[in-house]
């Protein structure tokens, strides 16, 4: 990528107001607009739908590096479009064998360092169900991490509010503060040994990552600050190939994905529950204080229930009730009986999203992340960001050497069997987002650029409180009406007023597919853009 196309993009990097596109041979969504322009360069060149998000995704632990890590997860979506066929691949963290236990105080140090899934799930796609060469797909964030990008207002934000813990090590230093200062806007930020450490997984892979000198810098760091991984948990990990969680929605089949990523599950439980209310006479819930009271309570207590939803290879999760409608309309009723429930906050995670529809029909939903604040614990092996993932063991802590569960929702949304909507979203209001945006564009009518820019209720408002149960109250953008919020309010669910397009909201990367016609829109929330072919 030139100079000055690297530059226009990295301009284009805003937050605000975006504009909805429309092709017929392919659509790519991400958050940031080089992510996309990479994906799309891609698929011109004759790569498929997974070809495109594995190279947006590596691309983005270069130019989003406060959102993702190579030492992250990477979990993935797919629908092959010729066969009708949607599978799901689980590149979340493992537990080190030898963490007996972790608190928050943990968070800042080695203790936090989770096994990480996102190399090993980026070669496994690329294997199974890519068609251009890694080294391909890994090119321009070699060349990123090499050459340099602009500083952008987001990540110059997000770096300013944690110095803290950016600026502890060298490693960080290097890269943000290389003249004792942090970077400007507008400053390259370059990052040669990340870049070093790219290039050495285009020759050597997961030999380099898992097993070789990588494996052990990274050991030997984490350890230093009193960690716990080790090599043998490295050399242990394998990424999961799995049946997506399925459901139905008022005639539609929705798919996402299954526990220990609960999410997609979360969807169709939810989803199920909004089919017990009379949606279309009440209204959105912009308008509507009987659909955002019932949302609310809907998306609050399914996440709270679903910290029971553990690893399946530890703990029995009975999906198919789970999933059923019979126990979506005995949940409802007895919810009619009581109170909204305290719901548990949500760790701030920092993630992507990315959705690709290639000119064939396949899908790739892809969520990759640190799974938790940026620079956490400020650790850095060779030019790699070390994850503090271990705060999603904080309130459901897996056997040791077992699966982290999360609440990640890669989704697709078919019609007779045709795709009509693909979507997922990051941030800790990601469930919110999906199910609403959803609803406004299968319920109500909306193309997919008015409903990214439709005010939405998000994620809980004590985000520092991982473990502790507060009143029910959820952050809800300043222009929902304040007739609807006040008499949400009066009814018991707790709305703490935030701004319009707030960032835990989450940013809906969705496509919808329209009589053989990909729309899109980035939403305002986050800085990226969509892009057809």
């Amino acid at each position: 990528m030139d100079a000055a196309t690297r530059k226009q993009l990295t301009d284009a990097a805003r937050f605000g107001r975006k504009a909805g596109v429309q092709g017929r041979d392919g659509m790519v969504v991400t958050s940031h607009p080089i992510a996309t322009r990479v994906a799309t360069d891609v698929l011109r060149e004759g790569g498929n739908a997974v070809d495109a998000a594995l190279a947006a995704a590596v691309t983005q632990t270069v130019v989003e590096p406060h959102m993702s890590s190579l030492c992250g997860v990477l979990s993935m979506l797919h629908h092959d479009g010729a066969r009708g066929e949607t599978t799901y691949l689980n590149g979340s963290m493992d537990r080190p064998r030898d963490l007996t236990s972790i608190s928050p105080a943990d968070m800042s140090s080695g203790r936090s360092v989770a096994v990480p899934g996102f190399w090993a799930a980026f070669e496994a796609a690329a294997e199974r169900l890519g068609s251009l060469p890694v080294s391909r797909l890994m090119a321009p964030a070699v060349e990123l991490a090499d050459q340099g990008f602009e500083m952008y207002p987001f990540l110059y934000g997000m770096a300013f509010t944690q110095l803290g813990t950016l600026g502890r090590y060298a490693g960080g230093r290097e890269v943000f503060l290389p003249d004792g200062h942090l970077l400007d806007v507008g400053d390259l930020v370059r990052q040669p040994r990340l870049a070093e450490t790219l290039g050495r997984l285009v020759e050597d892979g997961s030999e380099h990552f898992y097993r070789g000198a990588f494996a052990q810098r990274l050991v030997e760091t984490a350890q230093g600050a009193g960690g716990v991984i080790t090599r043998a948990d490295l050399e242990a990990y394998e990424v999961r190939w799995m049946e997506p969680a399925r459901g139905t929605y008022r005639g539609y089949e929705v798919i996402g994905s299954p526990p220990p990523d609960r999410g997609g599950t979360h969807v169709i439980e939810i989803l199920n529950l909004v089919e017990q209310i009379p949606l279309q006479d009440w209204g959105p819930p912009t308008e509507s204080p009987d659909t955002l009271y019932w949302l609310a309570r809907f998306c609050g207590e399914v996440y709270l229930e679903g910290f029971d939803q553990r690893d399946p290879r530890d703990y029995p999760v009975p999906l198919d009730l789970i999933t059923s409608k019979e126990h979506a309309a005995r949940r409802f009723e007895l919810m009619r009986t009581r109170l909204p429930h305290a719901v548990a906050s949500a760790p701030y995670p920092g993630s992507n999203h990315v959705t690709v529809v290639d000119g064939d029909g396949d899908i790739a939903s892809v969520l990759h992340s640190t799974m938790s604040l940026p620079w956490t614990n400020g650790l850095y092996a060779d030019g790699v960001q070390l994850w503090a993932g271990g705060v999603h063991f904080l309130g459901n802590l897996p056997q040791p050497g077992g699966r982290g569960s999360c609440f990640l929702a890669p989704t697709l949304i078919l019609r007779d069997g045709r795709p009509v909507l693909s979507a997922g979203s990051p941030s800790q209001g990601l469930i919110q987002n999906i199910v609403q945006n959803t609803l406004n564009i299968l319920d109500f009518g909306m193309d997919i650029e008015a409903s990214v820019h439709t005010p939405r209720f998000g994620g809980t408002a004590s985000i520092d409180a991982v473990l502790e149960a507060a009143p029910a109250s959820y952050f809800c953008e300043a222009d929902v009406d304040e007739a609807v919020r006040r008499e949400v309010v009066r009814r018991g669910v707790g709305l703490e007023v935030v701004n319009p397009w707030n960032l835990h909201s989450g940013s809906y990367e969705g496509i919808h597919l329209v009589e053989g016609v990909a729309h899109a829109c980035a939403d305002p929330r986050r800085a990226g853009a969509a892009e057809a072919v």
